[in-house]
């Protein structure tokens, strides 16, 4: 006979949506199942109860079997050797029908002692399991609710072990259940079988028996068809016998490696992190807003499908696409209600979800699976193959020094000391005659914060002075000058990511940036830091500033002559990278060069191209106005000179408007800058 459909018991621990779905199809053929034999055994009780019936109660039944091919059953409702085999007997009862009635007590043991046995015994088993079944779910879905809720700022260690007690308990009785109930309708599937075809076996020995074989409708040919029928209902049930040990084995091997997965944050020496995935399913709460201010937590079955992180509800056909997350962020964030949440932002930036987990083991699991789908890994051939490469390398590109290992508990955690990889697969063309050590000062620490942020005071302060000084109408820095002008005609706000800074060493090629983008992302990956502080990134022609997007407080300010490269990531647009160097850094006077590595929305070159262009309107207007001041200072060319064409000069100075260039005439960059450079070689004197 055909293979035989079964409910698969592996699943039954993760209870998904799909394995519901197709729980349901089971039910449904074990209701169909039913029915369809209650109207049998009721056909075969009128053979049984009334000899004077017999022939009609065997005609309905050989219009039952002949009915039988018209059943719509949900599993196995194209066997058609089971419908020609019925076919068969229904074919011979129906011949049969005008003969005289078995004896009953025949009939009582031949006939209506299996189909009764199936009827009270097997399909009420199977209700008493759905209803067992159904309430372990509901008591296990409860307990779940129970530890979901529990307090992270007011943990109280006994109510969180009776909660997790109650969620060991109710998790292992919802296993143990839903497996015996999915053995029971696996079974099913066999015993619908066996009682179909005993009975009907039965009832023809009675007959033939009752004949005496000596019926001329009862040939050696249907003697020989009935003897084959028999020995098909004894492999079928030596099948379902073999198979029921088998299952029974399976439950108990899966009761005994299961029982650390029963508790909701088992041990993590127990089940190992494998950060090769591409693919992850399995239950989340997800935040939502009910409110402006407030929101709630919905438990939903979450999985990925190539790139899109889709949620389903249980009982749901389908799931729904949640949010695309190639190129996305993934990030662990504190929350004060949940415990092993993280967030998932979109490309964009503009949408992002919040997820929350039970365990940490499987918090560190799915942010490491939706990192290697951000990186579009599962777009390969051997997507598993590629992350284990890929993670094997960023193993590599950090590898503590002995000294680390004895001071590592002794530094801050946002400084991690490394010792770099100088491996030729992760080098670019440029490196490859190129020391490291040459870009990197060695056992540089990495710094993962921004830890010197600008008070505000100091900044009160700052503009209080400001406001104190009496402004010098030529240009000229009367005093100290001011950290921001205010007439800045370049006014760029970007929406960036710290992700870190270290000490370099080289400053004349963008490789030093490509080099500590690379050693920064494998330290972070090594020492799974995913928390990045945002920032607001204002460009001018004076600075560059970091700015709390919250308090509006200015956290670092880069003089915008002290940053000497800036370059964005080759293969990620979105990382960039500026280098900057200060004067008496350290104790013995000698500067100090930084490179600063950011994680924008926009792409990183054109926030490049805004430093650039900054650069480019300080160097021009600083041009301007020493040009201005020496023409100033020069008497002969002053007196000469319309007194329109100084306040044209000084208003252009002021505002870094070029037009000195259209009104003194036609003269090349190079008197220009030759007059620059002569500037510095007259006294100048201030009018």
């Amino acid at each position: 006979m055909p293979g035989i459909d079964k409910l698969p018991i592996e699943e039954t621990l993760e209870d998904s949506p799909q394995t519901r779905s197709l729980l349901g199809v089971f039910e449904e053929d074990t209701a169909a199942i039913s029915s369809y034999f209650s109207q049998l055994f009721k056909a075969m009780q009128r053979i049984y109860d009334a000899q004077n019936e017999l022939s009609a109660a065997t005609h309905l039944t050989s219009k039952l079997l002949k009915d039988y091919e018209k059943q719509r059953f949900p599993l196995g409702g194209d066997d058609e050797v089971m419908s020609s085999t019925l076919q068969q007997f229904a074919k011979v009862i129906d011949e049969l029908s005008s003969c005289h009635a078995v004896l009953s007590t025949q009939l009582a043991d031949a006939m209506m002692f299996p189909i009764t046995q199936f009827q009270e015994r097997d399909l009420r088993e199977i209700v008493i399991l759905k209803e067992v079944f159904q309430i372990s779910s509901d008591d296990h879905d409860a307990a779940i609710n129970r530890y979901s809720r529990l307090s992270k700022r007011k943990e109280n260690e006994k109510v969180k072990n009776e909660v997790m007690e109650d969620v060991y308990t109710s998790r292992k009785k919802q296993h143990e259940t839903t497996m015996h109930y999915f053995a029971s309708l696996n079974m099913l599937q066999y015993k619908k079988k066996i009682a179909l075809l005993e009975p009907l076996l039965g009832y023809m020995q009675a007959q033939i028996s009752f004949f005496k074989l000596g019926s001329e409708n009862l040939t050696q040919q249907w003697e020989e068809f009935l003897t084959n029928i028999g020995t098909s209902v004894q492999n079928v049930r030596r099948e379902m016998d073999s198979d029921a040990e088998a299952t029974e084995q399976t439950i108990q091997d899966m009761k005994a490696a299961s029982d650390p997965l029963y508790m909701p944050d088992p041990d993590p020496n127990q089940i190992p992190v494998n950060r090769n995935l591409t693919r992850k399913a399995g239950y989340l709460n997800t935040r939502y807003k009910t409110g402006l201010v407030s929101s709630a937590w919905e438990r939903q079955y979450f999985f990925t499908q190539g790139g899109n992180l889709m949620s389903q509800s249980r009982g749901a056909v389908a799931g729904g696409l949640v949010l695309d997350i190639d190129n996305c962020s993934v990030m662990a964030v504190d929350c004060d209600d949940r415990r092993f949440c993280f967030q998932i932002t979109a490309f964009d930036g503009k949408k992002y979800v919040f997820l929350a987990h039970k365990s940490c083991t499987d918090l560190t699991i799915w942010i490491a699976t939706i990192n290697n789908i951000s990186k579009r890994i599962y777009l390969s051939e051997n997507p598993e193959e590629i992350a284990a490469r890929v993670n094997q390398s960023a193993l590599e590109a950090v590898t503590p020094s002995p000294s680390f290992q004895q001071r590592h508990e002794s530094f801050r955690p946002t400084s991690v000391p490394y010792q770099r990889d100088c491996s030729a697969g992760s080098e670019s063309p440029a490196l490859s005659s190129l020391s490291l050590d040459s870009l990197v000062a060695p056992d540089t620490p990495i710094q993962f914060d921004i830890i010197s942020p600008v008070s505000e005071e100091h900044t009160s302060q700052a503009k209080s002075g400001a406001q104190g000084r009496r402004t010098n109408p030529f240009g000229e820095s009367g005093g100290s000058k001011s950290e921001e002008s205010e007439d800045s005609i370049l006014h760029q706000l970007f929406i960036v990511r710290f992700l870190g800074s270290m000490e370099v060493k080289a400053t004349e090629s963008a490789d030093v940036i490509y080099e500590t983008m690379r050693q920064i992302l494998a330290a972070r990956a090594i020492h799974n830091i995913f928390r990045m502080t945002e920032s607001h990134l204002l460009v001018t022609c004076e600075s560059l500033k970091l700015i709390d997007p919250q308090t509006q407080v200015t956290r670092l300010r880069f003089p915008l002559s002290s940053v000497v490269l800036c370059a964005s990531h080759q293969e990620n647009k979105r990382l960039f990278g500026f280098v900057l160097k200060t004067a008496g850094g350290r104790e013995d006077g000698r500067p100090v060069t930084v490179c600063y590595v950011f994680e924008s929305n926009n792409d990183g070159e054109k926030i490049c191209d805004s430093v650039g262009l900054a650069k480019q309107i300080a160097l021009h207007s600083e041009m301007v106005r020493k040009l201005f001041i020496y023409l100033i200072s020069n008497d002969s060319i002053c007196a000469e000179m319309p007194g329109q064409i100084k306040l044209v000069l000084l208003i252009c100075t002021k505002m870094h408007v070029f037009l000195f260039f259209f009104l003194t005439g036609p003269q090349s960059h190079t008197e220009t800058e030759r007059a620059g450079q002569s500037q510095g070689e007259t006294t100048g004197r201030t009018s």
